[in-house]
């Protein structure tokens, strides 16, 4: 072989491995967790008071703030309040109240100050997926942040959340989430 077939034939290659590891990439589908167990019912679970321990990671993994939040929540039928309230590990204090609405077919949404527009969120087993774009205040000045919000019930009382944020399509960091039901 001469020395531009290797060079072609090393760029196909790579760009059939390139394109697989791409396509291996896809976004999980809230539809995967329909039969886990127990079942997810966002209107119970997020009713009463809950804590939560939190971390947000940069896109490097490394951990850049600590937090708690106190969670008063409750719900008359179909709409609901999620009064958040903040302490980080730097002393800060933030209090974010989330109105939920579950619609008709089981889809929800969601609204609070700092959320640009609705958040979007759907249910299947013990899983929620909801999507949003927030209005977060670096240094004084907000920046609109894409956030892709995973929540996995573990038991009646211990909930996970994973939330990638991104801007522009361009990976920030993460939020991860402990909640516990008392």
């Amino acid at each position: 072989m001469n020395r531009r077939h290797l060079l072609t034939s090393a760029a196909g290659t790579a760009v059939v491995v390139l394109s697989a590891g791409l396509a291996g990439c896809g976004s999980q589908q809230i539809t995967s967790y329909a039969n886990e167990k127990p079942v997810l019912d966002l209107r119970s679970y997020f009713n009463g008071t809950l804590d939560a321990h939190g971390v947000f990671t940069d896109r490097s993994g490394t951990v850049v703030k600590r937090f708690t939040v106190l969670m008063q929540c409750s719900w008359q039928g179909n709409d609901g309040i999620l009064d958040e309230a903040f302490t980080y590990s730097d002393g800060t204090r933030e209090r974010r109240i989330w109105r939920l609405t579950r619609l008709a077919d089981g889809s929800y949404t969601g609204r609070a100050d700092d959320v640009v527009g609705i958040a979007n969120g759907q249910q299947s087993g013990n899983t929620f997926h909801w999507s949003y774009t927030m209005a977060l205040a670096v240094d004084g000045t907000p920046y609109e942040v894409q956030f892709d919000d995973w929540m996995y019930l573990v038991d009646n009382k211990v909930m996970l959340n994973k939330a990638r944020m991104s801007k522009f399509g361009i990976y920030l960091g993460e939020v991860t989430l402990s909640f516990s039901k008392r």
